[in-house]
């Protein structure tokens, strides 16, 4: 069984992966109650944390359900960071865990998420002196390198490990990479099976059906897959990937009024946490998986992502069920 520090995790744990506007509190609480093991929330500017940016410490909210819970941060300035430690930890979260891996520009471009994978020597130090500055355990979320030349993965983790990381989550692809192509997921295995590694592995990229875990556990060795895309809209995906594990079977799809009722009670915790102007929009982007696959269900879709009220999102929704309460997802 994976440990993270004294958290015990159940054998090949699935963790849903740390995602901007995704992985807010409704969202979190709709996957673990679909079987996800271990959640993670956005991830948090250390920055704003300590300049007390509104939207950086609502981030830091979590609830009981959602345990265990890990609040990921991230930065490339050691005192911002360990200031943001200490913001963290009045929240209590179960885990804290470092953002190494963010490809977008404007992260990249401040020497914070994959732009630290330019300099192992700052990511290494960051991470003991975080180790070192807090009594939760650490974990690490990052790439396989900045690019192909520069992959030493293997290295990185060890060292890593080596300053107190309680486990690692590794993005198959390089910053160069972005989310084009496919996941490596050879080198993350590499990392697995390197003998002196005896903290939890993870495994993130490209795991988008249960087949994928399943060649993510049995073929790579891996200790967990962490989910990201393919969670949003569809937070079923966890128990859909735990059953074809248990049974090398499918679990049949939810069938609409299931679709519904979760999109319903998505778009109101998001209200009921956020407001009803970010609620609505930040919740948008759920609809296209809620409803995939349904023809002639663009107009519907639109009237989804277009409305800035919440009755006429509600309203959406008592029409699809309408229109498409027969439908067979297959």
């Amino acid at each position: 069984m994976p440990k993270i520090g004294d958290i015990v995790l159940p054998e090949f744990p699935l963790l849903l992966a740390p995602m901007e506007d995704v992985s807010d509190p409704p969202f979190r609480a709709l996957c673990k109650e679909q079987g996800a093991d271990l959640v993670y929330t956005e991830f948090i500017s250390s920055e704003g944390l300590i300049r007390d940016a509104a939207k950086s410490v609502m981030k830091l909210d979590i609830y009981e359900k959602e345990r265990p819970v890990g609040i990921q941060i991230f930065g490339a300035n050691l005192d911002s960071m360990l200031r943001s430690v200490e913001i963290v930890e009045k929240s209590k979260p179960d885990i804290i865990d470092i953002n190494f891996g963010c490809p977008v520009k404007k992260v990249v471009s401040k020497g914070a998420g994959a732009g630290i994978l330019k300099d192992i020597d700052l990511m290494v130090s960051l991470t003991e002196a975080m180790v070192k500055h807090t009594h939760l355990p650490v974990t690490v979320k990052t790439r396989l390198g900045w690019d192909h030349d520069s992959i030493k993965i293997v290295e990185v983790a060890e060292r890593l490990q080596d300053v107190g990381c309680k486990a690692i989550s590794i993005h198959g692809r390089t910053r160069a990479q972005m989310y084009k192509g496919e996941a490596d997921w050879k080198p993350i295995a590499e990392v697995k099976n390197n003998p002196r590694m005896h903290i939890p592995v993870f495994g993130n990229g490209d795991v988008a059906t249960p087949e994928a875990a399943k060649r993510m556990r049995d073929d790579y060795g891996l200790d967990g897959a962490m989910i990201g895309r393919a969670s949003i809209g569809y937070p079923w995906f966890f128990k859909e990937v735990k059953h074809y594990l248990e049974t090398g079977t499918h679990l049949s799809p939810p069938d609409m009024e299931e679709r519904v009722r979760a999109a319903r009670r998505h778009l109101q915790m998001a209200i009921d946490w956020k407001g009803e102007k970010l609620g609505v929009f930040e919740t948008r982007r759920h609809y296209t998986n809620y409803f995939r696959g349904i023809p002639n269900f663009k107009p519907y879709r639109m009237k989804m992502v277009t409305s800035d009220a919440a009755e006429d999102v509600f309203a959406a929704f008592d029409e699809v069920l309408e229109k498409f309460g027969n439908y067979q997802f297959v």
